[in-house]
């Protein structure tokens, strides 16, 4: 796994470096060395931040941890991807590296559902739209912890539609008319 990484108004140590190189070379499991991940350090009022972005395949997976320390923090998002990544084993699967989850143990102790987080819209960016059934977009979705995802459903004769949480439970999607 390729790993890049990236300061904000923090300088990081490259001790601090090795340690994290080290940790995410533990997701390589699930990858093999054609991903590549994206660690962003950052410190806001005393909370060190750590964001781990994975792509593989054009598929992202995300976490952040907040902690007091900054090892910690990497420790926390190391597991909060490995959590997710076990919490959809079955539908990623074929996506990740193959035998991944055969012999593999969880890097962290307990495999749980990741607690609801609330976003604040912080952000506009432009993306590019692939096709993919509403399934995959859900996994999606979820793997990145937003709310909603926008994709071009291939299920739909290629209309543009957007997947969203329901806050009763279960999921929604919005297709457009043409």
């Amino acid at each position: 796994m390729k790993v890049r990484f990236v300061e904000r108004k923090v300088k990081i140590s490259d001790d601090l470096k090795s340690y994290t190189d080290k940790k995410c070379q533990k997701l390589d499991r699930y990858f093999g060395q054609e991903a590549e991940a994206q660690v962003t350090y950052s410190i806001l009022r005393g909370r060190h931040t750590v964001e781990i972005t994975v792509l593989y395949k054009s598929m992202f997976f995300r976490a952040e941890e907040q902690t007091s320390d900054m090892y910690a923090s990497v420790d926390g998002a190391i597991n909060s991807l490995d959590r997710q990544i076990q919490k959809n084993r079955t539908r990623l699967s074929k996506r990740t590296r193959q035998n991944a989850f055969e012999t593999a143990e969880p890097i962290s102790e307990a495999v749980e559902d990741l607690p609801d987080e609330e976003f604040e819209l912080v952000r506009t960016k432009e993306l590019d739209v692939k096709p993919m059934t509403a399934e995959d977009a859900i996994m999606q979705m979820n793997l990145l912890s937003h709310e909603f995802f926008f994709f071009i459903n291939s299920d739909e004769n290629n209309k543009y539609c957007v997947v969203y949480k329901r806050k009763n439970g279960g999921y929604g999607m919005l297709i457009a008319k043409e």
